[in-house]
């Protein structure tokens, strides 16, 4: 039982559970999202029809389900990306990064100085 109570208390597993609920709760929004997006557009262009759960090409019925899906994770692709990875790229660039290249430059600093070092030693 303690290995067990280990892994379940573990870091890793307690942050990929969250990421799990806020993710599906995330989706659930977008989800609402996507359909408040295809009724509005449905509307500016006189009524148009997105549901294309009733729709039949070459006598396949699957297609337009598929076609349903596609546009839904279009749209949530879209979402996720423009709402959660832009916002989180610039915010990382602009707070995180700077730290990160300070301490490149000083391992590369004290690289040069090894290295200047060694050539002093040689010579």
């Amino acid at each position: 039982m303690k290995g067990f109570k280990e892994f379940l208390l573990r870091g890793n597993l307690v942050e990929i559970a969250t990421g799990l609920i806020i993710a599906t709760a995330f989706a659930t929004v977008v989800a609402a999202f996507t359909n408040l997006l295809l009724e509005i557009i449905g509307k500016l262009t006189g009524g148009a029809d997105f549901n294309f759960d009733e729709m039949e090409i070459l006598g396949f019925q699957t297609v337009g389900p598929f076609l349903t899906a596609l546009v839904a994770f279009i749209i949530m692709a879209a979402a996720v990306y423009f709402g959660v990875i832009k916002p989180y790229t610039a915010m990382r660039e602009r707070y995180f990064m700077k730290e990160e290249e300070e301490a490149v430059e000083e391992q590369v600093i004290l690289l040069r100085e090894i290295r200047d070092s060694l050539k002093t030693d040689r010579a």
